[in-house]
Order: C-alpha cells, then structure tokens, then sequence
C-alpha cells in the first residue's frame, strides 16, 4: 500500500512539474525568453490583486530599421538582434516590473517608479546601450537602435489608456528620426478629435 500511495505522489509531483512548466511556456516568448502578451495580459490581471501594486512607468521600445536588417542580412541576423535588445530589457528589470516581448520587433518594460525622472532614467539606459553596442558593429549586426516611448501609470486607468500614452510617446521619438527616448503627460487626443 505504502509503494502505490509513493507511484501515486510521484505521479502527482511529475504533473504538477508539467503543468507549471507549461503554464510557463504559455507566457513566454520562445525566440527572446520574455514574458509574451499572454504573459502581460496575466502579469497585468495579478497586479490588480488588492495586495499588489502595479509598476509605476511603463516604456515601448520599438527597433528602429528591423526590417532592413532582415531584408539585407537574413531573419536569423535578426533574430539574433531581437534576442540582444530582451537581453538589454532582462539586464534592468527588477523584481515586481516586467520586461515583454509584445511581437515582432516591440517590446514593452514595466518598471517601479514614482516620477519621470526615474522612467526617463530606463528609457535613457536603454538608447544609451543600443548606441553604444551599435559603436561595436561588425559587418553583420548584433544590435539595432531602438526608439522608447515611456509614461508614468495611473493605477485608476487600464492598460489601453497606458498603452495610449506610451504609444504616443513612441511615435514621437519615430517622428523625430528614431534612437531616442520620448516623454509624453497626459493622454493623447482621440484620432479626429
């Protein structure tokens, strides 16, 4: 009897292993090992758990001239490009903020922060990275510049109304040539408004 209630333990530990596992391969991205949207989307549903606070600021970072990279060098050049910017991301994230890959060549970074100042300050470190690792450039890239788009979060406001303005904030840095960190107060104007 001690023998099958031993098989039945280890069956149920051999399980239990799987499905965490696979709980975690559903919020992972597979190329980068960041968290997915998936793996925000739960991130952002556990952060509204009345014992948890949800990061202050929050950056889109969005590689500039991806495309040319994986038109002139292959995806796999690209690839490894996309890996190089997660890794820049995984370097600054701390515990309780998020570093996600949300698809093709843009990523999103939560991190605490109480001001615009120490928003800035992630969105400034990673530009800053990317220029100084594009100044090591060999003939096939290993990294690409980034525009970051960054925000404080309301807590009374949804995800859609943060993306928003960090969106905004994203398209600014574009507008203004890329490789740079662009700030945006407030919420943007509703399209035709």
């Amino acid at each position: 009897r001690n023998h099958d209630l031993e098989a039945a333990l280890d069956n149920l530990y051999t399980t239990t292993h799987q499905l965490n596992h696979t709980e975690e391969l559903v919020r992972t991205d597979e190329l980068t090992g960041l968290h997915n949207r998936r793996g925000l989307t739960l991130y952002l549903q556990e952060c509204r758990q009345p014992s948890r606070t949800p990061p202050q600021g929050l950056l889109l970072i969005d590689c500039d001239r991806f495309k040319c990279i994986n038109d002139e060098h292959g995806h796999l050049v690209g690839d490894r490009v996309l890996q190089a910017v997660a890794n820049i991301l995984r370097s600054v994230v701390q515990p309780g903020g998020l570093a996600c890959r949300l698809g093709g060549d843009e990523f999103c970074l939560l991190v605490s922060a109480q001001k615009r100042e120490d928003v800035m300050r992630y969105a400034e470190f990673v530009v800053a990275t990317t220029r100084n690792l594009m100044q090591l450039q060999q003939a096939v890239p290993t990294i690409c510049p980034v525009s970051v788009g960054a925000c404080l979060v309301e807590p009374a406001q949804d995800w859609n109304d943060w993306y928003a303005r960090a969106d905004a904030a994203l398209y600014e840095s574009k507008r203004l040539g890329g490789n740079r960190a662009f700030w945006i107060d407030g919420l943007p104007p509703l399209p035709g408004g």
